[in-house]
Parts: C-alpha cells; structure tokens; sequence
C-alpha cells in the first residue's frame, strides 16, 4: 500500500478516480485532483510547502515533486504529463505541459501551457518556457515553436493513456 502519510497537521486529499500504485509517496500539504495516476516510486513530498495536482495529471515511475521552506509552492495543472524520473522543485506547471524523462524543473520556473521539456533537460531556476515550446539541454534552451493543436493532442493524448493504464491495475 502507498505511503499516505498526514505530517504538521496536514493530510493529503487525493480526487476521486485516482490511482495511487502501492511503492508512491505522498507527505503532507499535497493535494491531487480527479483521474491522476502517481506511479512506482514517485515521491510527492508536501512537507515544507504546498503541492496542488490538477485533474488528469501522471506523474511516472520514480518522479521526485517538492518544495523550499517558507520560499515555494508547486502547482500542476491539468493534464500534465511527469516523465520517469522527473524532479520538479517549487515550480509551476501550466495545463497540457509534457516533462520528458530524466528532466529537472527548478524553483520558480514556469512551463508554458502545451510546452515540452526533452528527456533530460536542465530548467533554471525563474525560467519561463514559453507556451506551445519545446525546452532542451542542460541548461535547457528553447529549441522551437510547435503547433498549439498538435501540442494539445499529443499531450492531451499521453495524458489520457495513463489514465487508460492505469485502469489496468484498478481491476486487479
């Protein structure tokens, strides 16, 4: 069972329809919406800040979600999609926004809504990756524009299959 643990007086809320694998971690001042997957060992640690979770949103195997004492808050919109191995720090994430594997997101930067991190990027701390925009390297770059419609569907795409898979484990 997933480690859903309440800490400074404050427990989790979790939406309706979620999937919560059984090794996940979640502390604290978090809060999660409708229809997310949080996936093997990813860690959601709400324990110096608030963390708050749109509806749709999977955050995959191994991500690490936190925040600074006293300094920043993490806010994810809807359907976002949090590749393996994801860290995200006291940032936030705009609706529809793709972070590719192994990327890190530092405090205080924005992803654009539609925008894309490449597997493996570095944001800065107080970058704003702009909306539709595909963000890579270390530190990340912008790279180029991409269609708002193509962006909207892949991601939205993405986000809808891991809600589809995780309905694979709910029926176990």
């Amino acid at each position: 069972m997933a480690i859903i643990k309440p800490l400074r007086g404050t427990t989790p809320k979790i939406g309706k329809n979620c999937f919560i694998a059984e090794t996940a971690v979640i502390i604290g001042d978090v809060e999660i919406g409708d229809d997310c997957s949080i996936w093997y060992g990813a860690v959601l640690r709400g324990d110096v800040n608030s963390i708050r979770i749109g509806n749709r949103v999977n955050i995959q195997d191994n991500a690490v979600l936190h925040t600074t004492y006293q300094k920043t808050v993490l806010n994810i919109g809807d359907d976002v999609s949090i590749g393996h191995g994801v860290i995200v720090h006291g940032a936030e994430i705009k609706n529809g926004a793709l972070l590719g594997m192994g990327s890190t997101v530092m405090d205080n930067a924005v992803i654009g809504e539609g925008a894309i991190v490449a597997a493996n990027a570095l944001i800065m701390e107080k970058t704003i990756v702009e909306p539709c925009s595909i963000y890579a390297g270390v530190p990340a770059k912008f790279i180029k524009k991409v269609d708002p419609t193509q962006s909207k569907e892949m991601n939205e795409r993405i986000a809808r299959n891991y809600l589809f898979y995780s309905g694979w484990y709910k029926e176990e």
